[in-house]
Order: structure tokens, then sequence, then C-alpha cells
């Protein structure tokens, strides 16, 4: 028994937390639950009925955490984050109510950090959050996606999980929360948690009038002290509940239509000047319940009940017209209004101002504010007890846990004494709801039918790695609680434990197998050991159903986007969009639209346009391709909403097909899927003509008016003047400038080059893909674009990577090795995709031709050499191990080709040259140093690379010096670039040989010194240079002081590879100071970005340069 006459004085917890409460007592729910909330660290589940002041119990167990942090002289200091609470409430509605007041009451008290979870949120802040607030669904899917990035980071600081209307896990979402609360009883047992907070977390759950709260007990480990439960009896304001019972109709959906008609008068006989909350089963129901009440009291002209006086009538014409819905502003003017989850977020906070101030007296709402908002009313009126069930397809009876949420809202305590609730049901109904108070039907776990998706979850979280663990999670979830005791529900023999524990291992089996036949997880010969793949790891970053991840992996080879669309159509996710009887028509219409509005359409088996929509998928096909169009039709409320879903739900599946397709090397896939996400998400296709919608300020209207006078892409608005646009539209100023300004957010223009650079022994194409940014750039502001280089003809992905398109360094080069196929070309196909805006994309092709090469110049080609002169663009070959040939230079020892050998070649070489291109008198070559991987030399200050440039006779024509200094950062060694005073290299960023003759090829030097003041002699240091001698980067013994060392170690260096977007060479040496047999592998960087004739004149001459060094 509860002993409800001893109330708990707030004057009982330390004076730092009495703040946080503005009464003087608590009431007796909150006193007889005082000792075990604020004096204890047991589990604790209560069950009480709705607005008994379960809120102040949560309240009470976050203070008892942080009492930690109280000190002896009674001070609080406390570290943020250090202890956090994760609340977790069934509607973000809920979650959202719950911030607003707890921001307040900690935020302000104690300095405490509150901070929703959502979808968009960002998990880097979590360290340093003290209470996080959300659902189920979003904490299961942020953790989900963020395991490599700092998602479970925060876990080892949780020390009390709050839920709140625990009640809900037999519903079909109770499955993430039964999902999330097993991974953290299962972290919470890992040895490495040892002496965290979350290796004593406290589990506190809260829920209306159940009969089996023992079994939420025993899943959370409450100990029976700490067990909880309360009737009636406790509920501050009592209800009086009525049930009337109405004839049938010829279906469910012309019976709730029916009882709309009763609701003014059940309002004027029982609840005429009394606040009343009306629940519908349907947004479109309450909005259309609403409307109905609204024109009942308008036709009582002055009369109209709900309006007081004329200063309430001017607060409510001022209130209509902030509203931008018709529907609302004509129901507000009455005094009435309408409120759901698929309303904006600036008209749903007006709806809930105006009621509770009593400016609006009827709120029509669905179920989702029972859960939600606290906006209590004297009166509750529940329009129906079925509603539409989205997994059946069909209407069905309300959950009596629903019930009583709904019925939970009557009566207000700081208003009323007691409240009324009005159930409207079916006369074969009543019988089921007079005593509907009384009870609750039994709570059920829901996590069976949706195991699959949340098993695999655990196995890429590797909470779960093998089949033992994974039957130590269903251990830990309430399903185990309620099949032992329930048995049949779950379609299970009652059986003993032992046969209960071979149940268990078949269902992980079966759903580890069905997994694996999919390649979403892998494993061992024995089945035991369980690894995630790839595929995996996408169904639960992005939280998609199993059946939906089917449809993705059976997705035909080279799928177009009609497949696509059909895939998106298909998916569980969206299963619960049904294909009405009054929506036919106009699907029919759109499907018939001849003026090319919709670009694809639905077919029938005999390929022409079908004239009758017949499935719930083919009305999701066409409002797809409507929603696209740029000028989608005009929509009835419902399918207003059923296209708001489908376009959140699209994005999401199909960016997670475009990984899966980039997993599969898929690149036509790849880039179909990522444009697909990004249209569905802007409601626009790649080619539209309202590009221009995508721009803040810019609507419908405007972007017609923008395309009658020939606007209609970005960069005609950028040139138009701002008075033009204003008069275009008939705007007035500065709304030009703000269109203008609005062009700012849009990615920079980005020019983008494949280029092929080589052909090596290997018989790979060598290509380097360049992206320059000309203009500036906006750092506040980050755009990302996806690089996928890949082949459309063979449909192979070559390249794939992510860029933020203001950030990357200018200019990004890529180097790639393309494999050759034997007697055919092969066309590279490169696309920059934007991931936001449709109709700015970049997409270059390269074709590389299958030909022979010409081999190194031998007898039989010198011959030959006056024919190949009259071929326009011949020129003679450089190579010095030839395709197919074996090298005819005689090599070293070493296996090295000798200084004098490679000199001799190439001055044969350069002999014919100037033959050739006698129309040229100079050359200039350029090349790029790239020396950030260079990692010997970090520990050494002050050396130097000199980088001279030779003639044969050792002139030096031009030299460069590259300087090293400390200390290291992130790995790499910080360099700059000095010129000397009399170097002749260009200082373009670029170390550039100067002009020379044709006749005379120079040749290329490298030695490293030290920056040693008493040596700055660079006649002295030019006079050690022997002829054609090369010295790769390495490092040096010595100090800075000392002389430049004569003998360097003996030590095989190679060089690690530029990074991407790193134009540069890479050397590979034996770095031995040979004179006659240095040798090294440049990898040739891209020629600079110049007019299209220059470069290709160019590009021919640096091939003929690059392939001198184009051996080994």
């Amino acid at each position: 028994m509860h002993d409800l006459d001893c109330l708990k004085a707030v004057t009982l917890l330390p004076a730092t937390f009495r703040p946080i409460f503005t009464f003087r007592y608590f009431n007796s729910v909150q006193s007889e639950c005082f000792s075990q909330a604020f004096l204890s660290d047991d589990n604790m589940v209560v069950s009480a009925p709705t607005g008994s002041g379960k809120t102040v119990l949560f309240e009470l167990c976050i203070l008892h955490l942080l009492s930690r942090s109280i000190g002896p002289d009674g001070q609080f200091q406390h570290t943020p984050g250090t202890l956090k609470t994760v609340y977790v409430a069934p509607t973000r509605a809920l979650v959202q109510e719950k911030l607003r007041e707890w921001k307040q009451k900690f935020g302000q008290v104690l300095g405490l950090n509150c901070q929703e979870l959502t979808g968009d949120a960002d998990v880097r802040p979590m360290p340093d959050t003290d209470i996080i607030l959300t659902t189920p669904e979003k904490f299961d899917s942020i953790t989900r996606r963020n395991k490599d990035h700092g998602g479970l980071s925060f876990f080892a600081d949780v020390g009390l999980f709050e839920i709140d209307e625990v009640h809900l896990l037999h519903e079909p979402r109770g499955a993430a929360l039964e999902a999330v609360v097993s991974r953290m009883k299962m972290l919470s047992r890992y040895p490495e948690m040892g002496g965290c907070p979350l290796s004593t977390i406290r589990f506190v759950a809260v829920s209306a009038t159940i009969p089996n709260i023992e079994d939420i007990g025993e899943w959370l480990k409450v100990p029976p002290r700490a067990l909880k439960r309360f009737g009636e009896e406790v509920r501050p304001v009592k209800l009086t509940t009525k049930v009337l019972g109405y004839a049938p109709a010829k279906n469910d959906f012309l019976f709730e239509r029916r009882l709309q008609g009763f609701l003014f008068d059940i309002i004027m006989q029982e609840a005429k000047d009394k606040a009343v909350l009306v629940f519908c089963s349907t947004r479109k129901g309450a909005q259309e319940a609403a409307t109905t009440v609204a024109r009942a009291a308008s036709s009582m002209n002055f009369r109209n009940p709900f309006i007081k006086s004329q200063e309430h009538y001017e607060r409510l014409q001022l209130a209509a017209r902030s509203s931008k819905d018709k529907h609302l502003q004509e129901c507000i003017r009455c005094g009435v209004g309408f409120h759901n989850g698929g309303m904006d977020m600036i008209e749903r906070s007006l709806v809930e101002n105006l009621f509770l101030r009593g400016d609006i007296h009827i709120l029509c709402t669905t179920n989702t504010l029972a859960h939600g908002v606290n906006l209590p009313a004297h009166t509750v009126i529940i329009k129906s007890t079925q509603y539409f069930n989205k997994d059946k397809g069909c209407y069905t009876e309300y959950e009596r846990s629903t019930l009583v949420q709904m019925c939970g809202r009557a009566g207000r305590p700081q208003f009323d004494d007691n409240g009324l609730v009005i159930i409207m049901t079916r006369r074969d109904t009543v019988h089921l709801y007079e005593n509907l108070l009384s009870g609750s039907e039994v709570v059920e776990s829901e996590l069976l039918p949706a195991i699959a998706e949340h098993l695999n979850a655990e196995i890429v979280l590797m909470t779960v790695s093998d089949v033992s663990l994974a039957i130590e999670w269903l251990k830990a979830s309430f399903l185990y609680v309620r099949i032992k005791k329930n048995p049949q529900h779950y379609k299970v023999d009652r059986a003993r434990e032992d046969h209960l524990e071979n149940h268990l291992k078949e269902i992980c089996l079966r759903n580890v197998n069905e997994l694996a036949e999919f390649r979403l997880v892998e494993t061992d010969e024995y089945g035991f050991q369980l690894k995630p793949l790839e595929p995996g790891r996408l169904m639960a970053k992005y939280y998609l159903d199993f059946s939906t991840m089917k449809e993705i992996t059976k997705a035909p080879i080279k799928c177009a986007v009609e497949d696509m669309i059909y895939t998106l159509a298909k998916s569980q996710e969206l299963s619960w969009i049904q294909l009405r009887r009054n929506e036919k028509k106009l699907l029919n219409d759109i499907n018939g639209d001849t003026t090319g509005k919709i670009k694809y359409h639905v077919l029938g088996v005999n390929g022409k346009i079908k004239k009758r929509i017949q499935s719930r998928e083919e009305k999701i096909f066409l409002l797809i391709n409507d929603a696209l169009s740029g000028d989608p039709s005009t929509l009835d409320f419902t399918m207003s909403q059923d296209v708001t879903a489908i376009c959140t739900n699209g994005t999401r599946i199909s960016r997670c097909m475009s990984e899966y397709f980039r997993f599969m090397k898929r690149f036509k896939e790849t880039v179909t899927a990522l444009k697909l996400a990004k249209c569905i998400h802007e409601r626009l296709w790649e080619d539209s003509s309202y590009q221009l919608k995508q721009l803040a300020g810019v609507g419908m209207v405007t972007a017609k008016a923008f395309l009658q006078s020939g606007i209609d892409s970005f960069d005609k608005l950028a040139k138009a003047d701002p008075r033009k646009l204003e008069a275009i539209t008939g705007r007035k100023y500065p709304f030009g400038n703000q269109v203008k300004e609005a062009l700012d957010k849009l990615p920079p223009r980005i020019d983008m080059k494949l280029i092929e650079t080589r052909r090596n022994t290997s018989g790979n194409h060598e290509l380097t893909l360049i992206l320059t940014r000309p203009g500036k750039t906006t750092a506040s502001i980050c755009n990302v674009a996806h690089l996928v280089v890949g082949s459309e003809k063979t449909n192979r992905l070559y390249y794939y990577e992510r860029i933020r398109v203001e950030q990357f360094s200018s200019p990004y080069s890529v180097s790639l090795s393309i494999e050759r196929i034997a007697g055919k070309d092969v066309d590279v196909d490169a696309a920059l995709i934007s991931e936001t805006y449709v109709g700015i994309d970049l997409v270059e092709k390269l074709s590389l031709r299958n030909f022979v090469k010409a081999s190194m110049v031998t007898e039989r080609s010198v011959q030959n050499k006056n024919q190949r002169s009259e071929e326009p663009g011949c020129l003679p070959s450089f190579q010095l191990i030839p395709d197919g040939e074996d090298a005819q230079l005689p090599v070293s020892k070493e296996n090295r080709f000798s200084g004098d050998q490679i000199f001799d070649h190439i001055n044969g070489k350069s002999r014919s040259l100037s033959a050739q291109l006698n129309s040229q008198n100079s050359f200039q070559l350029q090349k790029t140093l790239d020396v950030a991987p260079v990692t010997s030399v970090v520990n050494r200050q002050y050396q130097r690379l000199d980088v001279d440039v030779c003639s044969p006779s050792t002139e030096i024509l031009g030299s460069t010096q590259l300087g090293f200094s400390s200390p290291v950062q992130n790995g790499r060694s910080q360099y700059k670039r000095q010129h000397h005073p009399d170097s002749a290299v260009q200082q373009s960023g670029k170390h550039c040989i100067p002009a020379f003759s044709a006749s005379k090829l120079p040749r290329i030097a490298f030695n490293l010194d030290h920056l040693d003041p008493a040596r700055n002699n660079r006649s002295e240091r030019r006079a050690e240079i022997p002829p054609f001698r090369v010295f790769d980067v390495f490092e040096f013994p010595g100090t800075p002081s000392e002389p430049r060392a004569k003998e360097p170690r003996n030590k095989e260096l190679e060089a690690s590879r530029p990074m991407a977007g790193t134009p540069g060479f890479q050397y590979s040496a034996n770095c031995s100071p040979r004179p006659e047999s240095s040798c090294f592998t440049p990898v040739p960087a891209p020629p600079a970005l110049k007019s299209p004739k220059t470069c290709a004149m160019e590009a021919s001459r640096l091939d003929v340069f690059t392939s001198i060094f184009s051996f080994l």
C-alpha cells in the first residue's frame, strides 16, 4: 500500500537543487517515489495515470546523478559531459517540449547543456552535453551512422537512461527502443567500461497504467521495492466518461466522415464554454473536422459561441493573417484550430499558443498530440475508435493504451476539478470502452518482426561478433521476457528452458543465414563468427528495412532511372501509402499527360501508357515523376503528405543505392543513383527549366516569370541586372539584390580536365584528372560534390571521392591507371556531381585509342626517319625500354642504366629533334616537384634541396631551392620554396626549365645541401656537381653547421606517392653516390591549364620529354 498522506518537502533536496522546483511540496505520487528516485541507485519503473506528475520523477533521478558533483562544502562543481543523462520519448513533439522545459530548469539554474539529438544532429558536441533528448529511432540511427565518427564515443559517460511512455513497446516502433536498451545493457557489461558511468548505468521508465509492469521491471533488472504502480485514485482531476454509439456506414472511411456532422452539436451540449480537444485518426480528418465545426459556428453570424468579445474577434483576425494555410485561416477566424505533425513548425506554434491563451476553444488534432505537447483541455472527444493501420492496410481499433493517453488530456488541474471524455464509436463496440480507464492491454514485444535489421546493426557495431553473443543480446531484450511467459503469442510451443534456448539459437541462425545470403554479413566455415560486410553497413547506416535492401541488391545491371524509381515504390518504408478510391482519377490524368511534363509514365504489358492506375507502387511512381517535374499538380492534403514522405524516404534510399553501387564498382548505376537522390531532395529533374527554384526567395511564380524572360539558368541570372529582375517579377527593391546574393551560396565554378599523360610498359593508360577553381570562395559555405570516374561502356567504376568544393587545394589532380583492353578502345567518363543542386554537374569524356606505340629508334627506324617526319604530329620516341622488345641498351651490373648510357641515348634522340620541329627555336619544360611526402629529413633543420638545370656541357642554366624546416605537423615536414637571386626559374608554383635550344637538351641535377651560412658561395657548390650526377632526397648525417657530407649513408629509399590532388614527381633511387649510375623514376605532373590550342601543343612536347624518364 502507498502512503499517500505523507508529502515530501522540496527542502529535503540540497540547497543547490531546490530552485529547480517552483512548488514547496511534491504530490502524492512523487512523495511515494522520492526515496527510490533521489536517494537510491536502483533501476526504477513507475506506472501511473497521465497527469500524475511523472516528469518530476525524471528530474529527481537526474539530480541524484548530479549529486556526485556536490563537494563537501555543498558547492556544485560539475565538469560538463562527464555524467550524461539520455531521455528517450516516443515522439519528437514530446522531446521538444521537455527540451524547452529543461533548458529553463537545468540550463539556467545549474548551467547544464541540454541538446536534442535528431537525424541531422552533429555528434561532435555530444561529449560536452549533459542531457541528451531523443526518440528511439533517432538515437539508434545516430549511433549506427556515426560509429566511426564519434557516434558511440559518449556512451561511456552515460549514467542515466530515462524512458518515457515505455508502454509503447507493444507498437511496431517499440522494436527500436528495445534494441537501444539491449545495446546499452550489452555495452555496460564490457570489461573496458569498468570505472565509467556506463558500467553502473541506471534505467528509469514510466508508463500509463498497464497490467504487466512486472515484465518491464524484469527486463530492466528492477528490484521489487523500486516497482511502483498507481491507479486512478491518484489522478489530480477526476474524469467522467461517456460512450456514444452510432450506426455503421458502408465503410470505415464514410463512417468517420459521418461523425463530423455530430461534433458541433456535442460540443454545444456538453462543453459550450470549455476548452475541447477532438482527436481524429488522420491529419486530413483533423483538418476536415475543424473546418466543419468552424463553418457551423460561422453560420450563426454574430452569435458565434466560440468568440466572446470584439477584442477577442480582433485577436483572432490578426492571428489568422499570420498563417499561410487558407484552411487554417478560415478556422482561426471562427475560434477553431487544427494541429498535426505535418504542419509547419511556425504554424504549429501559432495554434498551440492560441489554444493555451484561450483564444481558440476547439482544437482538432491527431493522436500524436496525446503523446506529445502538453495541451490539456476540460473535454476530450475521441472521434471514432478506429485508425488506418499502415502495416495491415485497413482500419483497426486503437490500442487501449493510446486511448488512455487521449483520455489523460482531459481535465486541467489549474482550472478544473473534473474532466469529461466523450468516445464516439459504433453501436456494437460501445461495451468495449465503458470501462476503459480501469485497465489496459498486456504489453508485448515487437522485436521479432524487425530482428534481422537490429541484429545486423549490432553486428555492424561489433556488439555482436558471434552467435553466442547474438543469443546474449536476445536475452537482454524484452522479447526474451515475454516469450517465456506467453510463447503462443510468438508462435512458439510452450516448452522447457533448454528448449527455449534452442529456439533462440534457431532464431539467430535463421536470420544470420538470410543476412549472409544477400552478402550483408559474413560467417566463418562453422557459421559461428560474424563479420559485417559493406552492404550490411549501408543498411544499418541508412536505417533501411531488410526487404528494401534485398530489392536494392537485386537491381539489374545498368538499371535505368525508371528501375530505381520502381525500387523506391516497392520499398517497405513506403508500404503504408495506399491507393485511395478518390485519388484514381487524378492519377490517371497525371499518367495520361501528353505535354511532356511527366518524364516517365506507367506502362502496361503492351508497352503503352496505362489508362488506369491500380496499385500503390504505380501511385508512388507517378507522384515522384509529378513532384520532380518542377510544376507539380495541385494535390489534396493527404496526397501532399504522401509526397512529402516519399521524397524524404526516397532521398535516403537513393543515397543508399548510390553507395551500394559504388561498392559493387558499377559506374552507371552509381551516377544515376547520385543524381536521383538530389533530384528527389530538390524535387527537380536535372534538365528542368525551373532550376532557379533552388534559390532562396524564388518560388514557382517567380521561376515562371524568369523562364518567360529567357532566364532559365544560374549563369543567365548572374548576368542579369537586379533592377531588370525586379521589373520581370513585379517585385520591389531590394528583391533583385537578394536574388543575386542567393547565388553566392551556390558551389563555385569548377573546371575539370581529363587527360592521358602516358602509357606505361605494363599496358595501362596513365590518366590525370584536374579540377581547378578559378574564382574566390566563401569559407563559411560548404558544398559537397561527388567525383566519379569510370567507363559507361564497360560499366566499371575506377575512382570515387567526396569533395568539399570550396576547400580543396586548386588545382587538384588525381592520377589514374586504367587497364588497357587488347584490341579495344577505352572510353573514360568523369562526372563531378553536386550533392544538393541540380543543373550544375560537370561531365568529361576521354576516348583512349588502342594503337601500337613507336619503339625505340633503331637503324631501321632511322632509315625511315624522313618518311615518318612527313607525318603531321609525329615525334621520335624517347623510350629506353620499348613495348614488347628487350632493351637494346647495355645494362650495368647493378641492373641500372649508367649516366653515360642515358646521356648518349638522349643525345642520339635530340639530334633528330630540331629537324622535325624546325619551326620552333626553343622549348620550355615545366615539372613540379612534390616534397611533402618526404619524411627522412624531418628531424634536421634548414636542410635544402637544390635543383639545377644543366646543359650538356654542365653549364647551369637555372636553379631553384627547396628548404625544409621543423617541427613536423600532422606527420609531414613543413617546407618552403626559396629562389636564389640569380635563378632564372619562374616563381609560378612550378619549377621550370628555362628556354633551351632543341639541339641542346638539358639535364637535371639534384643535390641536397645544408643551409650553411659559411658556404653561401654558389659557384663553389656548382663546381662540385659532377656531370649528370643525380642525388635523390635522403638524410645526410651531421648538423646544419657541419660542411656538406661527402658520403651519404647507403640506404634504399622510396618516397611515398604524392597525396591526391598534389601534382608531382615520385623518385626511387639507390642513394649511394654513383656519378655514373644514378637513376630515378618521375611521375609526370599535368601541364598548366591554358588555352586549348596552347595546351594541346605543349602537351605534345611534354610527352616527348616525359618519355625520357619513363623507364624502370
